[in-house]
């Protein structure tokens, strides 16, 4: 699994951090997603679905 993330389409909503905690994080000044890690294992990857699929900007695009 291969993720990125687009920052500018990114609205801050926090869904990312919520469902993948370890894949994810935002910024402290306004809140845009961080990508932590852009090939996590299979142990995350339902997760980064989940993250990916609650995106209210579809900012996060998962390559399986």
């Amino acid at each position: 699994m291969r993720v990125t993330v687009d920052q500018d389409k990114c609205v801050s909503s926090g869904q990312c951090v919520l469902n993948a905690a370890d894949v994810f994080d935002q910024r402290d000044d306004d809140g845009v997603v961080v990508l932590l890690d852009d090939s996590p294992g299979h142990e995350q990857a339902e997760a980064v679905r989940k993250a990916a699929a609650a995106c209210p900007a579809h900012a996060i695009h998962i390559e399986e």
